[in-house]
């Protein structure tokens, strides 16, 4: 089953998006997440994808509150992603409703709090966010690139229990571009796991691209601008990859 997770980006409690994850290269959507998560649950989302993004820069949750909300008050599943450095963090989200929690900079600063939340949690409830540039991790917010590439990261987080993966290529993210297909389906293959595409797609023939790869484990794609932007519809979306 190949899932569409629309995404929201929360920045000063409103629904935003960023290009390239560019702080300085904001717009914004929408003044409640609630309402817009409530929106794609409506037009038959099953999954939400939230991030704070102020969370990411803080290196804390900041906007937890309309995520628990939405967690707590939508049929929805949620996954949530952004400043998540802390057991506590990780307790907070998962106690509260929150289906999936996703680990992304702590993979390269911490890789023994990974390993003990994947321990605890397991992969499932337990998602990595690679943000990969040309190939390598970066982090914080992608203000950071490492020296670690992707595929190594990942290779490394299977073998502390990883599950399930979320590739964003941030040269393509809110770009409209194309998703980075062989990037995603090559990570699928390195490592065996589910992998969920993020940042690129701009059409339908995206989602059915990165659809009709679902055997070589791309397992979703995180769908953000191109709704936002009048693209295409989530109904539309949610036909095509069900089709």
């Amino acid at each position: 089953m190949f899932t569409i997770y629309p995404a929201i980006d929360i920045r000063g409690g409103k629904c935003v998006r960023l290009l390239q994850g560019d702080y300085d290269k904001e717009t914004v959507y929408g003044d409640s997440p609630f309402e817009m998560a409530k929106g794609f649950g409506e037009k038959g989302a099953n999954w939400i994808h939230m991030v704070d993004l102020d969370g990411a820069k803080a290196g804390e949750p900041v906007n937890h509150e309309v995520v628990l909300r939405t967690a707590q008050e939508l049929e929805a599943q949620v996954q949530v992603g952004g400043g998540i450095r802390t057991r506590e963090s990780v307790e907070k989200y998962l106690s509260g409703g929150v289906s999936r929690v996703i680990l992304g900079s702590a993979a390269i600063s911490d890789p023994q709090f990974v390993k003990e939340m994947l321990a605890e949690y397991g992969g499932k409830r337990i998602a990595i966010g690679i943000d990969a540039r040309d190939g390598y991790v970066a982090t914080h917010g992608w203000l950071e690139t490492s020296e670690v590439k992707a595929e190594e990261l990942a290779q490394q987080l299977v073998s502390f229990g990883a599950e399930t993966f979320i590739m964003t290529d941030i040269s393509r993210d809110g770009m409209l571009t194309g998703p980075n297909t062989e990037a995603i389906a090559s990570l699928g293959d390195v490592t065996g796991k589910e992998v969920i595409a993020s940042g690129g797609v701009s059409e339908l023939a995206d989602l059915k691209e990165l659809a009709r790869r679902s055997g070589e484990g791309i397992s979703g794609a995180i769908v953000g601008k191109a709704l936002y932007t009048g693209r295409f519809s989530l109904e539309e979306a949610l036909r095509e990859v069900q089709s």
